[in-house]
């Protein structure tokens, strides 16, 4: 069989300036990677890199020409395991690169049995979480606004990034906003073992459901403090990157938080799941700011799921890609009409 590959940067303008405890992001830029069998059907999928991680689009752009090679010298869309296996041989690092081909391949491979990706993998499209939607970092008249506009919107979960010395401000303002809401909140690496600690207490009394990584992924030991004194759930994100990090993590947190970007694919996004479950964790999905060109794909484990926070392409001013259904959060796997992960370009 004969595939050809071809990839894209494109420029992905927020639809409002994105803020965690880190910086400002006002424009994400993605890497769009193509897969075409010989019978002109195309698989579609997305690089999001993150510099907190080691990757820029540059980056990306830079290696996909040695990814892209093993796939069309292995020329078969369905040997998934022998081409990840021989990208991640090629090419170490750089997980979004390799993630981008390997969602184009999943693509193309479930388009070529005519199959929805999530009923390929035999999995019940109806047994998706409801994705959170994410309230930045901003002051605390603009977090109140966007929250009532989440509300208005129909989002009944919501992701509230924390890391400020006006924490407990924003939290007050946003259940004020969303007294029905589910609330979770990220840290992002900004407290301490023992502010977390101590934060966990009036959080717990604003109903917050869990704590995403206060603490930072340097300090596994302050992870494990703040997850055995802890009034709410942890769960670890920056401090689980790959398969081998979720028995290094298993006694130190309650949710194992995946992103696709950060495991380098999908087949290595599935082991960590089963992983996470054998120790004990649950588990999330979770993303970065990316289009629907990877986000769709993540949507198609959400029957493996015990929470999704899967907004990414949801923030976006205008995305050039279509995908899953994810208004309001509900992951709508069982309405999609058309093969593979679903994603194609926006009519």
């Amino acid at each position: 069989m004969t595939l050809t590959t071809g990839y894209e940067r494109v420029t992905l303008p927020l639809a409002n300036a994105f803020t965690i405890s880190r910086g400002t992001t006002e424009a994400a830029e993605n890497v769009i990677v193509r897969i075409t069998d010989e019978g002109g059907m195309t698989g579609i999928g997305g690089a999001a890199p993150s510099a907190h991680y080691g990757e820029t689009a540059d980056t990306v752009e830079a290696v996909l020409p040695d990814l892209l090679a093993v796939v069309e010298e292995i020329g078969d869309p369905h040997a998934l395991t022998e081409i990840e296996r021989r990208m991640a041989h090629v090419v170490e690092r750089n997980p979004a690169a390799r993630c981008a081909v390997s969602i184009a391949l999943h693509d193309l491979a479930a388009k070529r049995t005519g199959l929805p990706l999530s009923r390929l993998w035999g999995l019940n499209p109806t047994e998706a979480p409801t994705s959170s939607f994410t309230i930045g970092l901003d002051t605390t008249p603009k977090v109140r606004e966007k929250t009532a506009d989440a509300v208005d919107e129909g989002y009944s979960v919501l992701k509230v990034k924390l890391g400020t010395d006006r924490d407990k401000e924003l939290i007050e303002a946003i259940r004020e906003e969303a007294p029905d809401a589910t609330l979770r909140v990220d840290a992002n690496e900004a407290w301490t073992p023992r502010e977390t600690v101590r934060n966990s207490r009036w959080l717990a009394e604003h109903d917050v459901e869990f704590i995403e990584q206060p603490v930072p992924a340097e300090d596994p030991e302050g992870l494990k403090f703040a997850y055995e004194r802890s009034e709410l759930p942890i769960a670890a994100d920056e401090s689980c990157l790959t398969l081998a990090d979720i028995p290094e993590i298993a006694d130190k947190c309650d949710i194992a938080n995946l992103k696709l970007m950060k495991c380098g694919g999908l087949l290595e996004a599935k082991r960590m799941v089963h992983a996470a479950r054998a120790h004990g964790l649950e588990v999330m999905l979770g993303c970065m700011v990316e289009s629907n060109a990877s986000i769709a794909a993540g949507a198609h484990l959400g029957p493996l799921l015990d929470y999704a926070d899967l907004d990414g392409s949801l923030l976006l001013a205008d995305d050039p890609y279509e995908g899953v259904d994810l208004s309001q959060g509900e992951i709508r796997l069982d309405e999609l009409d058309r093969p593979g992960t679903g994603a194609r370009r926006a009519e």
